[in-house]
C-alpha cells in the first residue's frame, strides 16, 4: 500500500514497527513493464571510463549509456542521467532500466531518450568491477554537497563527452536527472542549482538529512521563488533513522515544502526500507509521471 501526504496514523504506527516494514516489502514486484516484451525493439547498453575531472580531482569512475533502438542520429534524444549508475544498467535488479525504457518508449509512453548511468568517483585506481566493494570514496562529496558542483560536472565535463557521439537535446525540460538515497538528493541538486539544464527529477529514498547540509532544503524551498522543474519523491516508512536524521520525515518535509510552494510534484509513501525494492517496483509508472506531456515538447 503506499501513503501520500498528508501522513496518516498508520503510516506513523509502520514507522516504529520495523517487522511489519521488511514483511510488507515482500509484497512488492515488479509489472510487465520492467520484463522484456515481445515485438519490442531493444536499445543497446555500453560501458565507459572516465578520469579527466578538473572539478573532482583525482577521480575515476565507470559510466554506461544507453541508446534506444528508435535513435538514429536524425534529431536529438531526450536525455536523462542516473547516480549509482550500476544499479540500473543491467537487465536484473530493482530498476532493471534498459528493458523499461524499451518498452515505455516503444509504447509512446517517454520520448526516445538516451540514459547515462554514472558512478561515483573513486580515488586512485578503480576497482576490477562496478558495484559498492569498495564504497566509491568520493560518493558523499559528489552526492551530498549542498552545491552546483555535481551539475557542472556533468555540464561541463562528462555529457561533453557522451555528446560527442550522440546528439541530445538542450531542452531543459526533455532533460531528467535520477538517482537512489544520496544520489537522490544529487539529483536534486542538479536540477536546483541547474534548471536552465534540467527540470525533471526522481529521488528514490532521498538523503534529504544532514549528511552535508541536505537538511536545508525544505527551508531553502519555502524561501526561494519556484523554479520550474517537476519533482518526483519515493520513500518508505522503514527508512533509515540515524545520526544524519530521519529518511522519511524529511522526505515528508521535502514533499511539504513543495506542495507550499506548488511545485509540480508526486509523493509515493510506502512500507519499505532504504533499498530499492519499492522504487523499482513502480519505476515505469513513475517515469510515465515524469514524461506526461512529453509530446508537447521540442526536441
Amino acid at each position: 500500500m503506499w501513503l501520500c501526504l498528508p501522513l496518516t496514523a498508520l503510516a506513523l504506527l509502520l514507522a516504529f514497527q520495523p517487522s511489519r516494514i521488511f514483511a510488507a516489502e515482500e509484497n512488492y514486484t515488479w509489472s510487465a513493464d520492467s520484463s522484456p516484451q515481445e515485438g519490442v525493439p531493444r536499445g543497446k547498453v555500453t560501458q565507459y571510463e572516465f578520469s579527466n575531472s578538473k572539478i573532482f580531482e583525482g577521480t575515476r569512475r565507470r559510466y554506461s549509456v544507453y541508446v534506444p533502438a528508435q535513435y538514429d542520429g536524425s534529431k536529438p534524444a531526450a536525455l536523462m542521467v542516473f547516480q549509482d549508475g550500476h544499479t540500473f544498467q543491467g537487465p536484473g535488479g530493482d530498476f532493471r532500466l534498459p528493458t523499461v525504457f524499451d518498452n515505455l518508449i516503444a509504447a509512446g509512453d517517454m520520448p526516445v531518450t538516451i540514459a547515462v548511468m554514472v558512478d561515483p568517483g573513486h580515488k586512485g585506481e578503480l576497482p576490477p568491477k562496478r558495484g559498492w566493494k569498495p564504497t566509491p570514496s568520493n560518493r558523499a562529496f559528489e552526492y551530498d554537497t549542498v552545491s552546483g558542483d555535481y551539475a557542472e560536472f556533468l555540464l561541463t565535463e562528462l555529457l561533453p563527452v557522451v555528446e560527442e557521439q550522440y546528439k541530445i537535446t538542450d531542452n531543459p525540460d526533455l532533460r531528467a536527472i535520477c538517482g537512489n538515497s544520496s544520489g537522490g538528493i544529487c539529483a536534486f541538486s542538479v536540477a536546483w542549482f541547474r534548471p536552465d539544464s534540467f527540470r525533471k527529477v526522481m529521488s528514490h529514498i532521498g538523503s534529504f538529512v544532514n549528511i552535508r547540509g541536505g537538511h536545508h532544503y525544505p527551508a531553502m524551498i519555502r524561501k526561494t521563488d519556484p523554479k520550474p522543474i517537476r519533482v518526483f519523491l519515493q520513500d518508505g516508512s522503514g527508512d533509515l533513522d540515524n545520526s544524519h536524521g530521519n529518511w522519511p520525515l524529511a522526505n515528508q518535509q521535502m514533499a511539504a515544502a513543495l506542495a507550499f510552494q506548488e511545485y509540480d510534484y508526486k509523493f509515493v509513501y510506502g512500507e519499505g526500507g532504504h533499498n530499492g525494492k519499492h522504487g523499482g517496483s513502480i519505476f515505469p509508472d513513475s517515469l510515465r509521471w515524469l514524461w506526461r506531456g512529453w509530446k508537447e515538447l521540442t526536441p
